[in-house]
């Protein structure tokens, strides 16, 4: 790998794979970040991976090195001075260059890489019209040019591609664009200036502060110097090193020249050969273009983005909780509960009374299995919710409603803190709920949720007790009723067994009456203790069933963005770094 001098810099060229790498890790920044980014930038690095691309496929190793300037600056007579033949049009009409001129040197085939240029006026340097095939002198244009030349050069030019470009400032606007658009495509720059035009504003402003960050195929010429004393030039070339620097170019130097009388020329040819036998300014230039393109797409991208699994969600998890009903469910739930341990815990000849209280969990058309109502047969309006497998919970209060929102604003304000507003925008939308899908979400949540759990064990050893006392208490009264039949027929009763005075009978039907009913009072406290258990284990499960749907429509649609935001600062940054 070879180094490109620019005057003091020096700056490593990057080899075939290491482009390749950043155009790649651009490519990708594009596809995760294209639409969050600004489109002026995407559209111009996509430009530049499209030009990346079409030049890395030509085949041949040739250098294309731009002279440019303005008009009058000698341009074009320093362009017949270094091809050593009076090639590119000079006069005293201005302008006098209308269209790019190249000038080949050595023996590859460059028809692939000027085709692609689109520049059809064609030169070979040091080879005979025989050997002009591939270089335009058969294409059948008229501008195609080959030309041999005389003595070999002194200096190894062979694979350069030289082109002489229409001045920047030319009255004809078609001119100037024709010299844009080369200068978009060419290795290097050669900037050619005069000392009456070398702190022209056009010529920093417009093109040498633009394109600043070419600066390792950027060479500056101070043409014309035979015109002035040394010290003048001496002077110049100071003032025209200053300038460069503050447009942007790194160790700025800056060549003299005077294509009248040769002085510099050979110089002027030893960078050009410097930057030819290296064989990796085209890299140099491509992999400029995609660093600058990248450093400005970085500009759209924050330095972190904020981890979601380490956000404070409480009070998201707890409005959508409010929002999804799971205050009334949970209410439903204990009623439920303390319902059912009334029928297998309460006094025997008093449960037939819970036929009269609704049940809680029907009413809102919740399943305690956890799954879809079974569809009835004959469907009436009240049964069109059970069909949809949806819930009777209440629609949410405007307060609840307002908390959601507010809570879900909160915490998109947290996972978006620091990104550019288009990356902040972009996390807002990704959990955007105009179409009411997250209300839906959370009432299937409920619905799906298993609100049943095992049976307690002290609801069967309390069930057989009453079912004991019922008894003992029936058949007390049996035989009370039986020994009052025998009586009242006058009928001879055998002899009733007492405990101390008091029949045995009795205290059968007084007893499993006051033990059923103290056990079933008993039955009742316990079974509120067990109600806000139940409702606890519940809760955890409807909690539980809530933050997932509050994972599916808010934490990881903004993931997505977040990660997408991770990949296009990564990407960038290995183009970068």
């Amino acid at each position: 790998m070879s180094p490109i001098r620019m005057g003091k810099a020096k700056v490593k060229a990057p080899s075939a794979a290491e482009l390749a790498d950043r155009t790649a890790a651009l490519s990708l920044a594009l596809m995760s970040g294209a639409e969050e980014l600004d489109d002026t930038a995407v559209n111009d690095a996509r430009r530049v991976l499209d030009r990346a691309h079409e030049r890395s496929a030509i085949a041949g190793d040739q250098t294309v090195v731009a002279l440019a300037g303005a008009t009058g600056s000698g341009k074009s007579s320093l362009f017949n001075a270094l091809v050593g033949e009076p090639v590119s049009a000079i006069g005293a009409r201005r302008p006098t260059t209308a269209k790019p001129t190249a000038a080949v040197w050595g023996t590859s085939d460059a028809s692939e890489l000027l085709d692609w240029l689109h520049v059809d006026a064609r030169h070979l340097v040091g080879r005979s019209a025989d050997d002009a095939t591939g270089v335009g002198a058969d294409d059948g244009s008229a501008d195609a040019r080959a030309v041999s030349t005389g003595p070999p050069e002194p200096v190894d030019l062979d694979g350069l591609v030289l082109l002489d470009l229409p001045d920047f400032d030319s009255r004809e606007l078609s001119h100037r664009r024709e010299a844009e658009r080369i200068l978009e495509l060419v290795d290097m720059f050669v900037w050619v200036t005069d000392p009456q035009k070398y702190a022209d504003a056009r010529l920093h402003d417009e093109f040498v502060s633009l394109m600043a960050h070419h600066d390792a195929v950027t060479l500056a010429v101070l043409n014309q110097t035979d015109r002035l004393e040394v010290e003048a030039v001496k002077a110049l070339r100071a003032d025209f090193t200053k300038l460069l620097e503050a447009d942007g170019i790194r160790g700025a130097a800056v060549l003299a020249t005077s294509a009248t009388s040769g002085t510099g020329v050979p110089e002027l040819k030893q960078r050009l050969a410097n930057a030819v036998a290296g064989q990796a300014a085209s890299r140099q230039r491509l992999n400029a273009d995609v660093v600058a393109a990248a450093r400005r797409l970085r500009q759209g991208v924050a330095d972190e983005e904020a981890d979601v699994g380490r956000l404070d969600r409480t009070q998201l998890d707890e409005s959508l909780a409010r929002a999804a009903g799971v205050p009334i469910v949970l209410d439903a739930v204990a009623r439920d509960y303390r319902r059912e341990a009334f029928a297998h815990t309460g006094w025997l000849y008093a449960r037939w009374t819970r036929g009269f209280a609704a049940d809680p969990l029907r009413r809102l058309r919740l399943d305690r299995t956890g799954g879809r109502p079974p569809i009835p047969v004959d469907i009436d309006g009240s049964d069109v919710r059970a069909v949809l497998g949806r819930s009777s919970i209440p629609a949410p209060s405007a307060s609840a409603t307002s908390g959601v929102e507010i809570a879900t604003r909160r915490f998109v304000r947290e996972a978006s803190d620091g990104l550019p507003v288009r990356w902040a925008q972009a996390v807002e939308e990704a959990v955007d709920d105009r179409g009411g899908s997250l209300s839906d979400a959370l009432d299937q949540a409920i619905v799906g949720t298993s609100l049943r759990a095992r049976r307690p064990l002290w609801w069967l050893l309390v069930n057989v007790i009453q079912w004991v006392l019922g008894i003992t208490a029936a058949l007390g009264l049996l035989w009370l009723v039986g020994l009052w039949v025998l009586g009242l027929l006058q009928i001879p009763a055998p002899d009733t067994p007492t405990v101390g005075i008091l029949p045995v009978p009795l205290l059968m039907l007084v007893g499993g009456v006051l033990a059923g009913l103290l056990l079933g009072i008993l039955s009742r406290w316990w079974a509120k203790v067990g109600a806000r258990r139940r409702k606890s284990m519940v809760g955890r499960r409807l909690t539980d069933a809530v933050s997932q749907v509050a994972d599916e429509r808010i934490l990881i649609p903004i993931d997505e963005v977040l990660d997408r935001h991770r990949q296009t600062r990564e990407q960038l940054e290995s183009v970068l770094r």
